[in-house]
Order: C-alpha cells, then structure tokens, then sequence
C-alpha cells in the first residue's frame, strides 16, 4: 500500500481513538473501550460503495477501494458470477469484511446505508446505470467514457443538476501530482502560449475471428448484461473484453484509451468545445468481426487558433515520442511531454531537454486493468472528500462530459465519412443530419435513460 494510505489510515485511526476515548471520559456507555468506539466511528465514517463490473478494471477498482480505510464495499454486482465470486474473495481479504453478491445493481441501489456506487462497466451501460444511481441518491463514481454517446453525457450533467449527487469520472490523471503540476507549469507559461496538443495510444492487440452463435454461458446473465442495449443473439467472441470494439456495445480505442490523454490535452490549451472535427482511419490490419477503427487519427479545431490530434493504433505498438501513451504540447518556446507515468518532461524549440519531473510510483502504461492502483486512490480520496467534506472535484461530470464529447465526436466523424462543423458555445453538430443521428441511439425498450 502507498505511503498516502498508511497516511491516511494513521490519522483516520488517529482521530477515532481520540473521538472515542473523549467520550469514554465523558461516560457514556462505559463498558465499550476506546478500541470499540474506534471501531464505530470508523465504520459511520466510511463511504460504503457498490461495485458494479467487476471482471477486469472493475475488479482493480473495487479492490482499490477496499484498500482505502475510509471506505467499505459492501455489495459485488456482477452479471458474470464467476467474476463476482473472484471479487468478493479478493475484497473480503482486503477490508476485513465479505461484501454481498447482488447480480442486479438496481436491487443494490435500494439499500439506504449505501453512499455511491462504482460503475465499471461495459461502455453502454456507463450513463443509464449512473442516471439510476443519482436518481436512487447515490454519488456515482464512473469510469470513462462517460457514456455511449453524446446525449448521454448531456444527461448526466441534467441528473447532477436536478438530484445534487457527486459524480466523478474516472479521469484518474487529473489527480496525479506531477501531471497536475506540469499542467501547472504550461498555464504559467513555461513554453509560453500552447497551441497544438498531440496524443496517441498504441498496442499489439491480436484479432478477434469471427463469432459464432452459441449457448449462453451458466454463469452470465446476458439479458442483463446488454441492458439498456437492443438485444442481440450471444457470440463466443464478445464477452468480456472484445465487446469495445462493436459500435453496439463499445465506443472504439478513442474512447477506451483516448478519453484520458485528450482529457489532458484539453486541460492543458483550457478549451472546451471545438469548432471544427474529423477523423480518418478503418478496421486495417485484419479481416474479422471488429467493427471500430484499429487505427485512427482524429483531428479537433478550436476557436482560439489552437487544435488537438488523437492517433490510435490498436495493432501495431510502436511507440510515439518516445512513448506507447501521452501527449505532448506545442507552444511558442518549446514543448512539453507527458507520457502515462506521472512524469513530464519539458523541451526548448530545438528539442533539447531543459527539465524532467519523474515518475516515483511504478505505473504500468501497458496493463490493460490497474496501471497505477496507489496514483488512482489519490483520484478516490478526492470523489470521498467531494462528499463528505464538499471538496471541488478533479474530475467532475461537466469536464468529464466535454473530454468524451471530443473523442465522441471523432467517431461520429469517422462513421460517416465527413468533417463535422460544431457549436463552440455547447458541442453540438451543426449541418449535418447524418452525424447528428448518431447524438444518440436506440434503446431496448422499457430501458431508456431518463432524468
């Protein structure tokens, strides 16, 4: 566990103890010991949470939020019960305490002792599963993307708006010491004016083949599963990972990788909506069933003359610059580089390194589940300090909405073969009926999100 959390721990231990044996003075319930008042303190003090999705990243969350001492999961919601039973296991060593199995959320949502609950799902049930939980009164903590398209973000932010919940989204770099402060260092100008951010993603993924419709496993509730998605017959080659790359279920390697580094690449030139979006790329390097772009380049204009390009590749992992994931910014006297560490590095115009700001906590950039599990419980002690003590949000629903919009709107721009001319006052697509069909999407009937 990080030095942050055995921080954390000694001084939430600290304050009970001390809490609980005032009262002992006081005399109330004297036969309780100062270790038992801790042990009650403790517990009121804590976010009890929910973990929905918890087969690969949500199982790296969940047991995140464990390890956190002000904290407790006590529901597991899976579709898939033998990544439940593996979930359960592992949190239940973690926290002292088993959580319970509870295969649909909804039921879960009911329980008045439960604060927030984590959605760490497959990307189309990310908007309608968050909608349900702040209409329950929950705070949602939500991985990225935000939704499936973009009228979903839009309903998140109206669910925020009329509910009062927190929700934040799982932009964890928005809390990493370094990458805020080598955001710092560009907002005082330390390569003076920025106007060009480049990001990227790149990894060896192998081809998904061809499916075939077959049996639904025992141990998955696939009606569930596709929830507030139209139903589809089941296939061997789609469950549990291999359902980002179908337009159905996912949101492509933009959204699934992309969110994050044009997310800093939006922070760092202070934009939010641009004007001007395309995107060129296809399914290249082999011939199966994956529907999204397995390489893309999405390009992003903005009113203040500056612009951000996204290049994705999914199957081929050569680095760029250095690095398999980051962004780099262009500006008036130089540069400055932030890769998937919490590192940067900054460059003067000839390309010659004048400062390094490194990496101490070990991330793994290529791991596709828990790249940085003690920089992320920094991002979670934000999310319980939002609630419990009104602390601002690194990464609040509005900022979340707006960086998936980007990458969204690159997708959208790619199905249909066009430049997309866009509203910088609130992101919408301007003159084009094609793009702005696919603002949002059809539902399962009786499943449709509504605030």
């Amino acid at each position: 566990m990080s030095n942050l959390n055995e921080n954390t721990r000694r001084k939430f231990i600290k304050n009970a103890v001390t809490g609980a044996a005032a009262i002992g003075v006081g005399g109330i319930l004297p036969g309780f010991s100062a270790k038992s008042y801790a042990n009650i303190l403790g517990a009121n003090d804590k976010v009890r949470v929910a973990s929905m999705g918890v087969n690969a990243r949500g199982l790296a969350l969940a047991t995140n939020f464990a390890a956190q001492n002000n904290c407790e999961v006590i529901y597991v919601c899976d579709v898939d019960t033998r990544a439940a039973d593996k979930c359960i296991s592992r949190v239940s060593e973690i926290q002292g305490r088993k959580p319970k199995a509870e295969g649909d959320f909804r039921k879960a949502l009911e329980d008045k002792n439960l604060d927030a609950l984590v959605v760490a799902t497959p990307d189309h049930w990310h908007a309608p599963a968050a909608i349900l939980a702040s209409k329950a009164g929950k705070h949602v903590y939500l991985e990225k993307p935000c939704g499936h398209n973009p009228n979903e973000g839009e309903l998140l932010i109206k669910a925020v708006d009329k509910y009062k919940n927190i929700i934040q989204m799982g932009n964890q770099r928005r809390s990493w010491p370094n990458v805020v402060a080598g955001i710092k260092e560009l907002h005082d100008g330390v390569i003076g004016k920025p106007y060009f951010a480049k990001t990227w993603y790149t990894n060896n993924r192998p081809s998904i083949g061809t499916g075939k419709v077959t049996a639904i496993p025992s141990w998955l509730n696939y009606d569930l599963w596709q929830g507030p998605a139209p139903r589809k017959e089941f296939k061997d080659n789609l469950i549990h990972y291999n359902w980002h790359w179908f337009w159905h279920w996912g949101t492509g390697e933009a959204l699934n990788n992309g969110t994050h580094m044009v997310d800093i690449a939006r922070w760092g030139l202070k934009v939010d909506y641009p004007t001007k979006v395309s995107s060129n790329g296809g399914r290249y390097r082999y011939q199966d069933d994956w529907e999204t772009p397995d390489t893309q380049v999405i390009n992003m204009e903005f009113a203040n003359k500056c612009a951000i390009t996204w290049e994705g590749r999914s199957c081929n992992g050569s680095p760029v610059e250095g690095a398999n994931v980051g962004v780099i910014f262009f500006a008036e006297n130089g540069s400055l580089q932030i890769d998937g560490d919490n590192g940067y590095k900054i460059y003067d115009l000839k390309g010659k390194l004048l400062k390094e700001v490194k990496n101490e906590t070990q991330v793994n950039s290529g791991s596709l589940t828990n790249p940085s599990q003690a920089l992320d419980a920094i991002h979670i002690q934000n999310f319980f300090n939002a609630i419990k003590k009104g602390e601002k949000l690194n990464a609040d629903i509005v900022s979340g909405h707006q960086s998936t919009l980007l990458v969204q709107l690159g997708n959208i721009a790619q199905r249909i073969g066009a430049s997309l001319e866009i509203d910088p006052k609130n992101g919408r697509i301007l003159n084009s009926a094609a793009a702005k069909k696919l603002w949002s999407r059809e539902y399962q009937k009786g499943w449709e999100p509504t605030v």
